[in-house]
Order: structure tokens, then sequence, then C-alpha cells
């Protein structure tokens, strides 16, 4: 459909040769993914000729462990990109629309940590060919539902870099700009309405910024599992302020699934107030039993890169100082009633 992906091939990698052979040709580094993959699973980064052969190696036994299929194709790694997304939305009339952008920059892992809608400090033009890109993605192959079409953005360009055929756990971040739900629209869709509103119906309202909160422990970048029962989970509230959560007090976070234990997700009339409430909705945010991930948001969104949009997907591993930063779990009360707070 005409929309362009980082330089790569869809074929499937049999031999270390082949990852030599791309590197040279289209420059280093080459990013290995699992073609049966997603998240982050089953993805290497091979910096040089002499990592090609261990690097797929291990790209095939973690895709194997995670998807139950080793298959990986490859594709040009970017330097310094922002994880730019598209929600889109389709119904069974022949209406698909975008409703606007996300940022998903801030990872670990590949895994994305803070998410905010719309992108900001991107040219107007550019949202606007990202949004009709990802269109032209789910017309092309007939999409019925809501979905995410994820682009990389560096240096003026975007690429297409996959669909993902579901909700999204950001998809709040959408709503809150929108004023549109997008489940019920799922509902919607699924029972055969047509749309309720058309491109030109959309408008984009101030700011949203979601954080995930999950059961890891910073540890100064490492961002340990934690494993455990939540014995105490007190959420903030207040204008603009929003978190979804399926736990409570008395819950277990199983070591054996996805640690996210809650979204955090507010609105402002602007990005640095949105920044200001998140940080103020983190702070009034309690969990104790379990190590939580909100001491490095807190330092993500404090950040002076991160304000002044100079973060990239790889700025919370390579730039962000997390020394010291921790959030060990808390143990059971005090008989004083004093006990530290994990926050």
């Amino acid at each position: 459909v005409g929309v362009s992906g980082v330089p790569g091939t869809t074929d499937l990698i049999t031999d270390a040769a082949q990852v030599v052979a791309f590197g040279e040709a289209n420059g280093w580094p080459v990013a290995i993914k699992a073609a049966y993959g997603g998240g982050g699973r089953g993805m290497k980064v091979v910096a040089s000729a002499d990592e090609a052969e261990g690097q797929l190696e291990s790209a095939q036994r973690e895709a194997l462990s995670y998807f139950g299929r080793d298959e990986c194709y490859m594709e040009r790694y970017l330097t310094r990109p922002r994880h730019v997304e598209v929600q889109v939305l389709a119904d069974t009339h022949g209406t698909c629309v975008y409703l606007g952008t996300r940022d998903c920059s801030a990872q670990r892992r590949h895994q994305k940590l803070i998410e905010e809608a719309p992108a900001a400090g991107i040219p107007d033009e550019t949202l606007t060919a990202m949004g009709e890109a990802a269109v032209a993605v789910a017309r092309g192959c007939d999409y019925v539902n809501a979905g995410t079409v994820e682009f990389l953005y560096e240096d003026g360009g975007f690429y297409y870099l996959e669909m993902n055929t579901r909700l999204q756990v950001e998809h709040p971040a959408t709503e809150l700009i929108t004023g549109i739900d997008l489940v019920e629209m799922q509902l919607r869709v699924a029972a055969g309405e047509p749309l309720p509103f058309t491109q030109d119906d959309i408008e984009i309202t101030g700011h949203a910024i979601e954080v995930r909160v999950n059961a890891e422990d910073p540890a100064g970048g490492a961002f340990l599992p934690s494993p455990g029962p939540i014995t105490t989970l007190h959420t903030p509230d207040g204008f603009g302020t929003r978190f979804d959560t399926g736990y409570d007090a008395g819950d277990e976070i199983s070591q054996f699934y996805d640690n996210l234990l809650g979204k955090l997700i507010v609105w402002g009339k602007d990005r640095p107030t949105a920044i200001a409430r998140a940080l103020r909705a983190l702070r009034e945010l309690r969990v104790e039993g379990v190590a939580t991930t909100v001491p490095a948001d807190i330092a993500i969104l404090e950040h002076p890169d991160f304000a002044a949009l100079e973060h990239s997907t790889k700025w919370v591993e390579e730039t962000l100082d997390l020394t010291g930063v921790s959030a060990a779990p808390a143990g059971p009360p005090a008989d004083d009633d004093e006990a530290p707070k994990v926050k």
C-alpha cells in the first residue's frame, strides 16, 4: 500500500552469513526479530559481523521459548528513534479513521514504560502523513476493529514497524484526548454498526500521559521482577486522573505472567501540565508488598531530556541515570504503625 518500513528482509534467516551480508549492504547495527513474536521478545541487536552468529542463536532460543517458533527475520536498527503509533478504527461499512498519535519512546528491554498522546514535537504535516499511512495499512488488509499501526520516527522520517490488531495497553491515553470510548466502539463495530463519526469529526484536546506501573524493582536500571502479594494499594484520583487495574490489596502478582499492576493515566491542557499531574499522582500512589517501577517513572518524568523531547527508545537504558533508584518491597507493618512506605 505504499507504506515503507525500515530497510529489511521478509526472508527468514537460515544462516548468520545472511545477517553479515545484510549489515554490510545496509549498515550496522542490524535487528534480528522473532517472526512470530512481539513486545521485544526474541529481538537481538547485532552491532557488527562478529556478533552475528551468537545473536542469531540467542534470538532463536528466546523466540522458541516464548512463542514456540524460532523463525527470525532482520532489519536495519535505527540508533535514536522515537516510537510513534497511530490508533485506528475501522468498521464493516468501509469507514476507517485514525485517532491521533501516541509516543511510546520511554522503554526498557523494548517494552514500554510511559506513553503519551499526542506525539509532541513532530510537525503537523508529518503527523497527518503518519495517520494517513496507518489508514492505508488498515484498508490494505481489509481490517475491521480497533488497531494500532506503529512507526519508528527519526530525523523527520518515519518507518512502518508493525500493526497490533487489538486494543493496546496504552489506549486510555487516546481516549482522554479524543473523548472516544474505544471499547464501546469495538463493541459497536463487532455488532455491525457504522462508526458514528468521520475523520473530520476527530478533535484532539490537550495532552495525556499513561504510566505503566509494573511489579519490578528499578534497582539501578536492572528492573528486577518483584512477584508476591500486594498488601496495600492506594490509588490516586482527582481532576484528569484515572487509574486502571485488575488488582486490589490481597491479590498476588504471579511470577508466571506479565507483571503489570496497573496503569495511571492523566490529562492536562498541555504537555507540561500533564507531566506535572502525572508526577503528583505517582507520589500519591502507595503500593506495599511488592516493588514497583514508580521511582523510575518519576525519574523519567522529572528529567530535562524528557521535557525537551530529547529521549528515544534507547534513552532509558543508555542515558537515564538510575543509580541509587530502587523500590524494595515493604515489610510487615511496624508495631508503632510507622512502617516505611514503598512508592
